[in-house]
């Protein structure tokens, strides 16, 4: 059986990238959100959690088991050295889920990997081809600022550590504008017609 294309969506925060993501599952495209099944493995997969207490402590989990996110956000946010240890530990986990979730939609023509570091873990490198969800910074700090209730100055900081867009942009395969001028969903029926013919 032919296996589906394996298309990756990524975008800076703030891009859309979840709208976008929501748009093709309303056409019937399984969408792997691999940020949102990194943290569900970090409380579920009892082999990473046993790691992650042993290289951060056992403040790393709260009394009902769950993500202490706060500690261990403190804790990674400025410290490269242990991020980069704790992606170790995460990617490869979410590689292998990911990997089974292909084998469950393998009857499908494309599946769509959604991360925001799709570049920078190097898992765009397992893909066929990347999309980028694309928006101005300045509007994308707005939308964050509303969404997440941050100052600009914290939105920022987040968006340095990001590769920049200029780069994402150079690597996309296909772009999708998400600039507040123009109408997604025709970009995504588009591309969607286009990789169902990929086939």
């Amino acid at each position: 059986m032919n296996k589906p294309l394996q298309i990756g969506i990524t975008g800076g925060i703030g891009s859309g990238k979840t709208l976008v993501c929501k748009i093709f599952a309303c056409l019937g495209v399984p969408v792997y959100d691999a940020d949102s099944h990194a943290k569900e493995l970090m409380t579920t997969d009892g082999n990473l959690v046993s790691q992650i207490k042993k290289e951060f402590g056992d403040l790393s989990y709260l009394s009902d088991r769950t993500l202490n996110r706060k500690y261990l956000g403190e804790v990674v946010f400025s410290n490269q050295e242990k991020l980069d240890v704790l992606n170790k530990l995460v990617h490869p986990c979410v590689a292998e889920d990911y990997a089974r979730w292909v084998k469950r939609n393998n009857d499908k023509a494309y599946v769509l990997k959604e991360a925001a570091l799709l570049f920078e873990t190097g898992s765009y490198r397992g893909l066929d081809k990347i999309i980028v969800v694309h928006a101005p910074q300045d509007l994308r700090v707005k939308r964050v600022m509303h969404r997440d209730g941050r100052t600009e100055e914290q939105v920022r900081e987040i968006i340095q550590k990001q590769m920049s867009e200029e780069e994402k942009l150079q690597r996309a395969d296909a772009i999708i504008y998400n600039d507040d001028s123009t109408l997604i969903i025709p970009q995504v029926l588009s591309l969607h017609n286009h990789l169902r013919m990929q086939m």
